[in-house]
């Protein structure tokens, strides 16, 4: 066992003391239902995630569990009755829905529950400046929009999806939202500027081979970090000629010597200390049993090592979909159709290059 010394002392914890007892005499169910009740929550989900990892419990989504218990908490904390139900019913109906089936195609990341809340909070923000200006949401106008959206545009703007969401269940009348603004990366890494930092992350023996596999997954496919923590062993192909990830379909090839260092970091990563059986089947596993990465503690390694990841990633997508018809580069990354179509445009590039239909007759 590895740091057995830091085991030892988590056991000791009065709570876990609490809750093993409890689970040993049945005082509190050996189930998921059972430790929702419990407290205090970093305690419950760090056992729930050891009793998941050695298959006590059967797997469910870590954040979707966490965020259920984070609605029930806010949900608590409202006053008004209507105001609550507008809520629960916004959260049950079209947030849960959602959050499941994203959760039945992969893990939830944080920033997808994080998201919701913010929903959910700016959605009750505006119910309590909607009842100072004496209206409820079945009587709101488009001169109370307009005024909710004139400060703070960024911050309130979470409260859309509620807003759209009322208007389609027809709780509120259809007015009209502010449009969308995408913010354009002001700087953009030079081409040479990506290649140098890419070089240099490649070559420095003193830098953890987990952040130069991550640096080159960002500057070369244009990976998102939340994307890149949810890879597992099996997306990296090796047949002991070539080395491909599977980062879409088809699975990419890396090129050398990108190739030789994942191999490297794949046969170093059953001494981190962190790793257990089962974790270490994320290619970059976390701390927490069972649990990838956190996506914002890898941002930090590569922002360490001069790798910017958004500014990184947009000039690495924007150089590919000028070198093959983005349709291909959307699929094989992982992109949307969308999103290629837009990065084309801002590079410069076009769809005529590119012929629909079936290429392999």
């Amino acid at each position: 066992m590895d740091r057995p010394k830091s085991r030892l002392i988590w056991l000791r914890n009065p709570n876990v003391v609490r809750l093993l007892r409890d689970l040993a005499t049945g005082t509190v169910p050996l189930t998921h239902d059972g430790l929702h009740q419990e407290t205090p929550w970093r305690t419950v989900v760090h056992l729930r995630d050891l009793l998941m990892d050695s298959g006590v419990l059967p797997r469910v989504d870590r954040q979707l569990m966490l965020y259920q218990r984070w609605l029930t908490e806010r949900l608590a904390t409202i006053e008004d009755p209507e105001h609550r139900r507008h809520l629960q019913h916004f959260a049950t109906w079209h947030q849960m829905r959602r959050l499941r089936s994203k959760a039945e195609k992969g893990p939830l990341g944080r920033s997808q529950t994080g998201q919701a809340k913010q929903e959910i909070t700016q959605a009750g923000a505006f119910l309590i400046w909607l009842a100072s200006r004496g209206r409820t949401i079945e009587h709101c106008q488009q001169a109370d929009l307009d005024v909710w959206h004139t400060e703070k545009l960024a911050t309130r703007r979470p409260a859309q999806t509620f807003l759209r969401w009322c208007m389609k269940t027809r709780r509120m009348s259809r007015l009209t939202l502010p449009p969308q603004v995408i913010n354009q990366d002001q700087a953009p890494l030079h081409q040479h500027r990506r290649l140098a930092i890419l070089r240099r992350a490649l070559n420095d023996d003193s830098v953890s081979l987990r952040t130069r596999v991550a640096a080159a997954l960002v500057l070369l496919y244009a990976q998102p970090v939340t994307s890149i923590v949810r890879l597992t062993v099996d997306d990296v192909l090796d047949d002991g000629a070539t080395v491909a990830v599977r980062l879409g379909d088809p699975p990419s090839p890396l090129p050398e010597p990108v190739a030789d260092l994942m191999r490297a970091y794949i046969q170093s990563r059953q001494h981190l200390p962190y790793a257990s059986s089962r974790s270490s089947q994320w290619l970059f596993p976390g701390r927490q049993p069972g649990q990838p990465m956190n996506p914002v503690s890898l941002q930090v390694h590569l922002r360490e090592i001069g790798v910017p990841p958004q500014r990184g990633r947009t000039s690495a997508i924007r150089q590919l979909v000028l070198q093959a018809p983005a349709p291909i580069i959307a699929k094989a990354l992982g992109y949307h159709d969308k999103t290629a179509t837009r990065l084309v445009t801002e590079a410069g590039g076009t769809w005529s290059r590119y012929a629909p239909g079936d290429h392999t007759r």
